[in-house]
């Protein structure tokens, strides 16, 4: 029950941002949940010796969502760039005066691939609002990723038999990703049967301009990359022994645990629709 509650919470917060709210506001929305799991990462990592500082970390991801309201496309690498070599700078000069220099290397990485991992992906989420049909898109994003995970939830503790990694999450199966794929793929469909309805009635709130075929695609890939990023989770919070990235979420464990899917399936998206633009299929 506490499960079901807590995702009932989140996605109306979500949704009622997306619709009701501008960019602004879900750059917001975006960023609090950004630093909160960014802070749990930054907890993750302490586990190793080194850790990275999460009083580089916070401001490091603030400062990327504001580059991001003014240099949308053109600011991220550079200030990424920034942002590394300057907690390589700190680490260089912090572990040598502690005598542990072997500690410069993994800190840098670690911290480096937080931005990346955590801070990049969410930033992403407002430029999706900007989009032709960027609501939309949205809404695409979060069902795809929210009804695979709930099919592979229940579908695989329910059927599953073959272990799809193991090593990684002994509790995935075969089984609960096909029903992912097959889930993320019918919600999809069903999308775009309620665009259609919905334009007939003469407004544009949920619009899809693309063939149905290219949507299903859409969906298939975004599935994929959202598995992909539950399993990587899932090999970090083994990596360091714990069964959840924190507590915040009653029956969920952490943010981080709530939005791993989403942190690489929103990024591959992003490409996906780049690629489709590349090759003059349109938008979405």
């Amino acid at each position: 029950m506490k499960r079901i509650l807590t995702a009932t919470i989140l996605i109306a917060i979500v949704l009622g941002v997306i619709f009701v709210g501008n960019g602004i506001a879900l750059a917001i929305l975006a960023c609090l949940i950004a630093l909160l799991a960014a802070y749990e990462y930054a907890e993750l990592t302490r586990t190793g010796g080194a850790g990275v500082p999460v009083w580089w970390l916070l401001p490091a991801i603030i400062l990327l969502f504001a580059q991001s309201q003014f240099l949308p496309l053109e600011g991220p690498l550079p200030l990424l760039s920034f942002l590394g070599l300057s907690l390589f700078t700190f680490a260089a000069f912090f572990y040598a005066r502690t005598g542990k220099l072997q500690f410069v290397l993994p800190t840098t990485a670690e911290g480096f691939f937080g931005l990346i991992y955590v801070g990049y992906p969410l930033m992403l989420l407002p430029m999706f609002a900007a989009k032709e049909n960027g609501k939309t898109l949205l809404v695409f994003l979060m069902l795809v990723v929210w009804t695979g995970d709930i099919a592979a939830l229940y579908i695989g503790k329910a059927f599953g038999k073959h272990k799809l990694a193991p090593a990684l999450s002994p509790n995935k199966t075969w089984e609960g990703a096909i029903a992912s794929v097959v889930g993320s793929m019918l919600i999809a469909g069903i999308l775009v049967a309620i665009c259609d309805a919905v334009a007939r009635r003469g407004t544009t709130v949920l619009h899809i301009s693309e063939p149905l075929w290219q949507t299903l695609l859409l969906a298939l890939l975004v599935n994929i990359a959202a598995q992909i990023g539950d399993l990587v989770e899932s090999g970090i919070k083994r990596g360091v022994g714990v069964k959840d990235s924190g507590t915040l979420l009653p029956g969920h464990g952490g943010v981080l645990d709530r939005i791993d899917a989403l942190l690489v399936a929103a990024p591959v998206l992003w490409y996906l629709l780049l690629l489709k633009d590349s090759a003059g299929l349109g938008g979405f």
